[in-house]
């Protein structure tokens, strides 16, 4: 479906971002991985995904909080494939904490990778894919996109301004062949929320059972996790020929959560 194209998908060694990566690969496109981790275990799954699925697959360490490195990962992804088509923006932190508690550093590194590292990698794709003429930007966000919860205030006020610099982007290139939508899913049991279920317990002063069903389960009417497959199955879609007019939409793939 997507072969002799090309993507880059940050926060991709592991979760979504690594689902979404395979799910691209698996349709014949070129990904370039980015994320942290062991060096060794990086080049392993790079190398599968390589091995498996019959295309390009390369690695690029850049810091999502640093600009300039950001501008040379996507330098690097258009020397290596000729351009990036897809451009899927993942990579997210988290922290819980009550505002007057919230450290201004959690609060500024939280806003960097998660918001204002999207504006980054929009503006120094989007070029090459008005050349093209076409383009998908496939941008992450969540449920807390569309609603909020107590002690994520860095986390929800990125993932709103995720919402806002979707639906802006997608009406600047509407002509130009190029799609640009969110993601919202509920809660998928990655690593990003397992470190949550900790902080969570101690901020609400409740076991960590407790939060897996009173706090995340319980916002989610289907009482279940969303997983990574079906997160990527979406991604897929929206990079399709088939969704050439979907574009300014924020989707949400949360068990009902939104719905409420």
């Amino acid at each position: 479906m997507l072969k002799g194209k090309s993507a880059l998908v940050t926060g991709s060694t592991s979760g979504i971002g690594l689902g979404i990566a395979e799910a691209i690969a698996t349709s014949g496109c070129n990904v370039m991985l980015n994320g942290f981790g062991e060096a060794a275990e990086i080049e392993a799954l790079r190398a599968n995904l390589e091995r498996k699925h019959g295309v390009k697959v390369r690695y690029d360490g850049a810091d999502m909080t640093k600009p300039a490195t950001i501008e040379a990962m996507i330098g690097a992804a258009a020397r290596e494939f000729g351009g990036i088509d897809i451009l899927v923006n993942n990579a997210g932190i988290q922290h819980v904490a009550p505002i007057d508690e919230f450290p201004p550093e959690k609060w500024d590194v939280i806003i960097a990778i998660n918001l204002v590292a999207c504006f980054h990698t929009i503006r120094h794709a989007l070029p090459g894919m008005k050349k093209k003429g076409w383009g998908r930007v496939i941008n992450i966000a969540s449920a807390h996109a569309l609603v909020a919860s107590p002690f994520k205030s860095a986390y929800v006020a990125a993932k709103h301004g995720v919402a806002g610099l979707t639906k802006t982007v997608a009406l600047e290139v509407a002509q130009q062949g190029i799609t640009v939508n969110a993601i919202c899913p509920g809660y998928v049991r990655t690593p990003l929320v397992e470190k949550q279920i900790p902080d969570t317990a101690k901020a609400r002063g409740i076991t960590e059972a407790q939060v897996v069903s009173d706090v995340l389960l319980a916002a989610q009417p289907t009482k279940q996790f969303v997983t990574v497959e079906q997160v990527a199955g979406l991604a897929l879609y929206l990079a399709s020929d088939a969704a050439a007019s979907v574009t300014g939409a924020i989707l949400s793939i949360d068990g009902g959560w939104t719905a409420q």
